[in-house]
């Protein structure tokens, strides 16, 4: 939808059509940075819901998500992008590919950063990508809320890469929430006036199906740690509401049989224990009771072909 298009939006959940008022501003937000900077915890904290998975791991972000924040006077569409850096499989590729599209395609860049380290080779690799776009670019500085040695030279280092590019420079923690409603005004000022993109109520573009993908692989990031950290995709095989519970089937690919051994666990309570942590967070997706029953399959090689890739739902976007 460009500029030429209609202020006016039908939206399938009220069957009304939806006029933004003259002044709305509205636009769509591309979040850039190396992996693990705290880009995912940044939209959940703005759109106040959890529509992107976090993880200790890095580059947990897969799929381009949009997190949908609409306010009195703005619709803030933000695309949470794969962290950018060097890939070393198909996967890779694929996601760092779809990063760069996502520069492309929005109105506003903010590159958010990790205050508790200085800045680096992956952060000027990025600043160097970011200069060959017209797109306005936010500096964002995230992790002020944590202690760390040498603050002075580290943020001294982002001050200088701010005024090297002409960038606007905000300071923030997406984890306890500091700063964070400076950070969304100086994003709707750089917004130019527009319609409703996606219905006001709406947090997400992504469907139930893919958050709950994405809940139950957060809980095997983080449960499992450095021992299977990228070769796992989730299927959701069956999605079965009642007026009493929902019944969902999934299946966890994994790459070998080691991993499918360590995902099961000893008596199965590895498997266990993911289901138990993903299906209360499945719960307050829904609203509701959830049955969760999962499968691990063996899929080997995965990552490298691009008939499992998309089987899996990771392709190159248009």
């Amino acid at each position: 939808m460009n500029s030429s298009e209609s202020n006016i939006l039908f939206s399938s959940r009220t069957s009304k059509i939806l006029q933004a008022p003259p002044e709305l501003k509205s636009g769509f937000v591309g979040i850039i940075g190396r992996p693990n900077v705290g880009k995912s915890t940044l939209v959940n904290h703005l759109i106040g819901q959890k529509v992107a998975i976090t993880s200790p791991i890095a580059q947990t972000t897969r799929n381009r998500l949009r997190g949908i924040l609409t306010t009195p006077e703005a619709q803030l569409i933000l695309v949470d992008t794969p962290g950018i850096q060097k890939p070393h499989h198909q996967l890779g590729r694929i996601l760092i590919q779809n990063a760069k599209r996502a520069i492309e395609s929005v109105d506003i860049l903010l590159f958010v950063v990790d205050s508790t380290t200085e800045c680096g080779a992956g952060d000027r690799y990025i600043a160097e990508l970011l200069k060959k776009y017209p797109t306005p670019v936010i500096l964002g500085v995230n992790k002020i809320d944590q202690e760390y040695t040498d603050s002075k030279e580290i943020d001294r280092s982002y001050t200088e890469l701010s005024e090297m590019y002409s960038w606007q420079m905000v300071r923030f923690s997406a984890k306890v929430g500091k700063n964070l409603p400076q950070l969304q005004q100086l994003l709707i000022q750089n917004l130019e006036p527009g319609p409703y993109y996606y219905p006001p109520d709406l947090h997400t573009d992504q469907p139930e199906k893919f958050i709950m993908g994405e809940l139950i692989r957060e809980q095997i990031l983080l449960l499992t740690k450095e021992e299977i950290p990228y070769s796992v995709a989730i299927a959701i095989d069956l999605v079965l509401e009642t007026p009493t519970i929902t019944r969902i089937i999934a299946t966890i690919n994994v790459e070998r049989d080691s991993q499918k051994g360590i995902l099961i666990g000893k008596g199965g309570l590895m498997l266990k224990a993911i289901g138990s942590k993903a299906r209360k967070q499945i719960q307050k997706l829904i609203s509701g009771k959830v049955y969760l029953e999962l499968f691990v399959k063996v899929k080997p090689k995965w990552r490298q072909s691009r008939i499992r890739l998309a089987e899996l739902g990771y392709s190159m976007e248009e």
